[in-house]
């Protein structure tokens, strides 16, 4: 039975620092807003009174970004919890300064001097095991910083690449350059090599003869023997010095000739490590090019660009585990996870022989299989035991279907199946956190497999899975404290668009609310767990750094206060975030909707409307905190001064919203996400208004992307459409993202052909815009030529193209923004009024 959501929540709410009652606490088992509109009488904090006077001029809306203010990013404690530091973007200038703030003093802090940065950026430290210690890399050099007094040590000076810092059990700090892992001893500074790792063939002392000419040489001439005789004897003497003194580097280990390493970790003890190899694979063809025409040197240059998925090959990784001491190598087969040679393609292929008049004959052969990629350095993709005594590792299907948590049995040399996830359409690319538990034979992670990104403990002595969160909401940014008992994790628990801060026993128990902001909160546990850092948005309000005691129902302190006067005095329109009812699904559509500021729901004359589609595909934008499309925020913002009501969408395939959202666009991109227009536009004309037949859309990207897709195959729904660095046949986008939706060309065309744009061309009846960067090595501009002469061939008349000479996937110049949103705004007038 479907839910109906009957009402909007005020996006006012979101954005008030929730003094009313603590709203987030209400749900108790995460069960969304669905009685009534919360109106808060508070004022959203940073907002002050609201000017009544001011006008949105393009030519302010779409400047240089500066004027807003100057938000600070990649907020994270000093080493004493004693005060804040964050970046900041340079005004005018995109590089960033690093400032030092107290949480006592006032202000935004001050700006860290060039001289003392390698004393502050300790942001992705690892800390030893009593946490005394933490190691980091600055400038590629590595520094020791004492968390008892602030101390801090430069352990190197050089310029080679350093990585993969750890603590080892002994207390030595390991290293990684290149592909050479080092110890070192913080006391002495002596400096060992542990592992080398070389691509090539271990060297022989003799190379055979290549021929018979060489044969005969060598047994003819005793010249040749004896020279033969003094390599041999050079070369057993000097691997007999490596396995006697150990004042000498260890030998190498060898992993043979043609492969690159794809993924190290070395154990803790530093008697093990975990190798995966894979054969090269040149990231472009040669055909792979972009001219660019507006150069320094005047003349067409070419740029190199990524290969298409059309051209994507598999990528397998063959995973060894290595006996540091004794260089013995194993290669951990994949045969012992569950379906690693399931053809879990077998409905597809059968559909696309079928469609070529061919048989598709199925049968099971092994996957090409990965160790999954570490998509933030906080993630590990590899995670030890403390002790080295037992590895986890992450791996995932090319095929993108499964992704496994596996052990290894070092005394049989094999992985040990411990999770399956499987996805018939495909692995999220988010949740996927994981690591033991401290001093316990058990793991925890991340898995959709309950639709949500819910936290498991699995404990491995006796195969028991503990789920300690659940229901309609997703839990990230998971934080395990020191002592191992309690987990902090944000959540959209109270609503799909407000993300606040949590905590629950590892243990399992009752899942504490920390935070009631509302809007968008993300967070660090201080050095001592007592208080959390918190960079918070709302609707009106860019990010801003708070502080807060780790408790409940205690207020947070704001520290900053960076945007300007100016962005405060402009009279924001506040959007309510509504659940639009969906025709086709039990789930509504969460959309953020403006209106004019003297609208009237009873007016004789109906509203034109502009429906916002948001790029990303995989991507939240109906949410409560301060959008990344702040341009087209106050873009609205100006649209509705001029009579429109506007209205962005969560349409499917979003983010937010669980696995069954995100996946329901799986083979068949553009299909569900314009069933949900149809129904916001249909939903405007009931409650908003609107005129339906006076309605127009806009999007980048992705959103480009569905304004083809609308126009083409809803003819009327729009009268008018904008689509911005569009994509118009997937089979020439990127491999990481597109195979997972539509699997690869050569396996599923039909799903690329049902979902690619240049295939409906011939239903554009609808007046379109084409705005296409010509230096976009996201989305080529040959996306947006291809399409063009394809147009033209069908003899249509009603659309316009737009290029951009200098301009990547995003744009850069404001001279570029402007003269891209006057044709928007140009568009709309000219259609829907």
């Amino acid at each position: 039975m479907k839910r109906q959501l009957a009402v909007a929540i005020s996006a006012a709410f979101f954005a008030a620092a929730c003094a009313s009652s603590g709203a987030g606490q209400q749900a108790a088992d995460a069960a969304w807003y669905t009685s009534e509109t919360l109106t808060p009488n508070t004022v959203p904090v940073g907002l002050g009174p609201q000017a009544t006077d001011g006008n949105f001029h393009m030519t302010q809306i779409m400047a240089d970004p500066d004027w807003l203010g100057r938000f600070p990013e990649q907020a994270y404690w000093s080493w004493d919890g004693r005060s804040v530091l964050f970046n900041r973007k340079r005004e005018g200038s995109p590089q960033r300064d690093l400032y030092l703030r107290g949480l006592t003093a006032g202000g935004n802090g001050e700006q860290v001097a060039l001289a003392e940065l390698h004393a502050h950026a300790y942001r992705n430290a690892v800390q030893n095991a009593d946490r005394s210690l933490r190691a980091y890399v600055f400038e590629r050099n590595i520094f020791l910083l004492d968390n008892t007094n602030g101390d801090v040590r430069q352990l190197t000076r050089d310029t080679q690449n350093k990585t993969d810092l750890q603590f080892l059990a002994d207390g030595r700090l390991s290293f990684r350059s290149g592909n050479d892992f080092y110890a070192m001893n913080l006391s002495t500074g002596y400096t060992e090599l542990v592992l080398s790792l070389q691509t090539q063939d271990e060297p022989k002392a003799l190379e055979e003869p290549k021929d018979i000419l060489a044969q005969e040489e060598v047994d003819l001439i005793v010249y040749n023997q004896v020279q033969r005789r003094i390599r041999e004897e050079r070369f057993q003497d000097q691997r007999a010095l490596v396995a006697a003194n150990a004042a000498v580097a260890p030998a190498p280990i060898y992993l043979g000739r043609g492969v690159q390493v794809a993924e190290v970790s070395l154990s803790p003890t530093a008697d093990r490590a975990l190798v995966a190899v894979t054969q090269p694979q040149s990231w472009r063809g040669d055909g792979d090019l972009m001219p660019r025409y507006v150069t320094e040197s005047g003349r067409i240059e070419n740029q190199d660009v990524r290969r298409r998925v059309a051209d994507a090959k598999p990528v397998n990784h063959t995973l060894y585990l290595i006996d540091i001491a004794s260089g013995e190598k194993t290669e951990l087969s994949y045969d012992t996870l569950p379906g690693f040679d399931e053809d879990v393609l077998k409905s597809v292929r059968e559909e696309n022989y079928a469609a070529e008049g061919k048989t598709y004959v199925s049968e099971p052969k092994p996957r090409a299989i990965e160790v999954m990629a570490r998509w933030s350095a906080q993630d590990g993709n590899i995670n030890w035991k403390a002790d080295g005594s037992a590895v986890a590792i992450m791996l995932r299907a090319w095929d993108n279907k499964d992704r496994w948590i596996a052990t290894v049995d070092f005394a049989e040399g094999q992985l040990v199946s411990q999770h399956r996830l499987h996805d018939e359409a495909w692995i999220n690319r988010d949740f996927n956190a994981f690591n033991w538990l401290p001093n316990q034979n058990a793991l925890w992670y991340l898995s959709e497999e309950s639709n949500y990104s819910h936290l498991y403990v699995k404990n491995l002595d006796n195969n028991r899975v503990s789920q300690l969160t659940s229901g309609r909401y997703l839990v990230d940014q998971v934080t395990l404290n020191a002592a191992g008992d309690t987990f902090y994790f944000q959540a959209n628990k109270p609503h799909p668009g407000i993300f606040e801060i949590y905590r629950v026993p590892v243990s399992g128990g009752e899942v504490e609310q920390l935070t009631d902001l509302g809007g968008m909160t993300s967070y660090q546990l201080s050095p001592n767990e007592d208080r959390l850092l918190l960079t918070h948005s709302s609707v009106h309000q860019p990010p801003e750094v708070y502080v807060q005691d780790a408790q409940p129902n205690v207020a947070a302190m704001r520290l900053t206060e960076t945007v300007s006067a100016e962005f405060v005095a402009k009279p924001w329109p506040l959007p309510e975030i509504v659940p639009v009812p969906s025709s086709h699904v039990d789930d509504p559509i969460y959309s953020r909707v403006y209106v004019p500021a003297d609208f009237d729901a009873e007016r004789a004359e109906q509203y034109p409307a502009v429906v916002f589609i948001h790029g990303a595909g995989y991507l939240q934008n109906a949410h409560a905190g301060w959008s990344n499309y702040f341009r087209e925020f106050m873009f609205h913002s100006k649209l509705t001064e001029q009579g429109y009501v506007v209205l962005d969408l969560d349409f499917r395939g979003s983010a937010g919203y669980g696995r069954d959202w995100r996946t329901a666009v799986y083979r068949q991109m553009g299909w569900p996400e314009v069933e949900d227009l149809v129904d916001v536009v249909n939903w405007l004309g009931e409650h908003r208004n609107v005129d339906v037949e006076r309605v127009g859309t806009y999007g980048g990207s992705y959103g480009g992307f569905l304004t083809f897709m609308s126009l083409f195959n809803e003819p009327g729904l729009f009268k008018a459409g904008a689509a911005l660095r569009p994509v118009t046949d997937w089979a020439h986008y990127n491999t990481g993202y597109t195979s997972n939706i539509l699997n690869l060309p050569q396996d599923d065309m039909i799903a690329y052909r049902r979902s690619s744009p240049i295939y409906f061309a011939e239903g554009l009846e609808d007046a379109l815009l084409i705005s296409a960067p010509m230096v976009d090595d996201n989305v080529f501009f040959q996306d947006s030529v291809r399409l063009v002469q394809r147009l033209i061939e069908l003899e249509k008349e009603n659309f316009e193209t737009a290029i951009f000479p200098v301009e990547p996937h995003g744009f850069v110049q404001p001279s570029s923004w402007l003269d891209q949103y006057r044709r928007i705004y140009k568009l709309f007038e000219d259609n829907l009024k």
